[in-house]
């Protein structure tokens, strides 16, 4: 903040100036986002499918052989 300037600058303000000394525009900003968005998405999906294949060879699994009991000691 400027000596002679009374009014304390707003955070956004800020965060702005520092943004835009680091080369990030708003065009920018919004394809990070959409990027950072996707990645969530694919990771959801990912977790998904592996749920999914895990169900599917318990499934499997539990029609092979039968539980059996062990002792706990």
């Amino acid at each position: 903040m400027p000596k002679g300037d009374s009014k304390p600058i707003r955070a956004c303000c800020m965060i702005s100036e520092i943004l835009e000394e680091a080369g990030l525009d708003r065009a920018r900003a919004r394809q990070l986002r959409r990027q950072v968005l996707e990645g969530v998405i694919l990771l959801c999906q990912w977790q998904l499918a592996r749920i999914g294949r895990a169900e599917t060879r318990r499934g499997a699994a539990s029609k092979k052989k039968p539980a059996r009991r062990v002792p706990v000691q």
